[in-house]
């Protein structure tokens, strides 16, 4: 079923690709130009999650280190 929802969203996707683009192609290059750029798009959009939950982790413990430092100088007189 994931290889058909491929296909499907390939498909669509090329269409509104080739059409964005300017690009005149037969209907399985359409399909392989989306099914293609569905797998590139899915590859980055992944690694910038990847990359962008690293950050907020960080910056998240910053914050939360900066809580524990002004709680340790306000509590520890």
């Amino acid at each position: 079923m994931p290889f058909v929802y491929l296909i499907i969203i390939g498909a669509a996707a090329g269409f509104l690709a080739t059409r964005v683009m300017r690009l005149d192609t037969d209907i399985p290059t359409t399909v392989a130009i989306g099914v293609f750029g569905a797998l590139i798009g899915g590859l980055l959009l992944r690694f910038l999650i990847v990359a962008l939950g690293a950050a907020a982790g960080f910056v998240g413990a910053f914050f939360g280190a900066l809580a524990l430092i002004w709680l340790w100088q306000t509590y520890r007189r």
